[in-house]
């Protein structure tokens, strides 16, 4: 199931010699091996969800390519990948379930620091929806980043000492979710939260003929999901682009720029060399769409249609921390959004709430 390119390389390997090894370095096939690593785990990861997922890990094994797992970290994914059947499981309470799936792994470049070596690798993984309700679309994809270490051995051989995900916005659907650190609310009025019961009470809108295209917004966020505009700043280093990219699809869609209000939140804007808070950050956003009556909040974010907006509370602490756009519905009124933070194309709302069944939910009306 799982691929692997090597994009950037670093520094040939010498061998450990006996008395004294030299400093650890990196070849082709040293990156090869931990591309390996990070495709067998995330390879097991992605299976796990498949409907006829396997019973234990199958790819990662205790050496891997060459590469030694220490057990505490083979533990640590064998937990992973049992919480993943927890996941699966909510999948199919809501009705979802993925009937294949493929996982690619690049190797974007490789550093070595004495003896300790790090892998910045992008993971890109696509699930086939199995056809439940039959209206679903064909595939849901995105494209994940993360960092591996690795410490150089004695006998010139290197061991896997960790993997963590440098996005900022959800995790994807074969990550396990960890508990969010708890923020202090901040003292403005906010939209209300969503329910998140299915089927939801209907709520139709008009897609073309009003003053927005949404089918524009829809097919903005498609083209660029993991292929970014470069005719925009992005703002994954600095806080996320979730929020950045969901404003630019609004406004391809119609909604136009506000560069100047009396309210405190009342404008939305972005010029060559600033932007607005409202424009990339996620309470902001929110705070001027009130200000603007810009959307209007939803009961039920099952009622979302191609065009509208859901925030995520990961931790329900008040502050909003992840923005996203539907860009299709299904027939049988399923949402499906896409995003960046990690870049991610078609992700139903089902599987956001089987993976985040704690959070709080917003859904906006655009």
């Amino acid at each position: 199931m799982g691929a692997i390119t090597l994009s950037a390389l670093l520094l040939p390997l010498s061998t450990a010699h006996a008395a004294a090894p030299t400093a650890p370095r990196v070849t082709a096939s040293t990156a090869d091996a931990f591309g390996r690593v990070a495709d067998a785990v995330f390879t097991d990861r992605t299976a796990a969800l498949l409907d006829t997922a396997p019973k234990a890990r199958t790819a990662l094994k205790a050496t891997t390519a060459g590469i030694e797992v220490p057990g505490a970290l083979a533990r640590t994914e064998t937990s992973a990948v049992s919480a993943l059947g927890a996941t699966r499981s909510r999948l199919a309470a809501l009705g979802e379930s993925y009937s294949a799936a493929d996982t690619e792994v690049t190797v974007n470049r490789t550093r070595v620091t004495g003896r300790l070596a790090t892998a910045w690798v992008t993971e890109s993984t696509t699930l086939t929806y199995r056809k439940i309700r039959g209206d679903e679309p064909a595939t849901t994809g995105f494209r994940a980043h993360h960092v591996l270490t690795f410490a150089a051995r004695a006998d010139g051989t290197w061991k896997l000492t960790g993997e963590r995900s440098t996005d900022k916005g959800p995790r994807q659907v074969n990550q396990p979710v960890t508990a969010a650190s708890r923020m202090t609310p901040m003292a403005v009025i906010d939209a209300p939260r969503a329910a998140t019961t299915y089927p939801a009470p209907a709520n139709p809108k008009t897609l073309t003929g009003g003053p927005y295209d949404y089918a524009a917004m829809a097919t903005y966020a498609e083209t660029y999901w993991k292929n970014y505009n470069p005719a925009y700043r992005s703002f994954n280093s600095v806080g996320g682009d979730c929020t950045n990219y969901l404003s630019q699809s609004l406004k391809a869609g119609g909604w136009t720029t506000v560069a100047s209000s009396g309210e405190e939140y009342g404008t939305w804007n972005y010029t060559s060399s600033s932007q607005t808070d409202t424009w990339v950050g996620v309470n902001e956003w929110s705070w001027f769409t009130q200000t603007a009556k810009r959307s209007k909040p939803l009961a039920n974010v099952y009622q979302m249609d191609v065009g509208d907006v859901m925030q995520m509370d990961f931790d329900k602490d008040g502050s909003k921390d992840h923005s996203m756009i539907t860009s299709y519905r299904s027939s049988s009124g399923v949402p499906y959004l896409t995003y960046h933070d990690a870049d991610t194309y078609r992700r139903s709302l089902s599987s956001l709430l089987a993976a985040y069944p704690n959070a709080a939910y917003y859904g906006y009306r655009t």
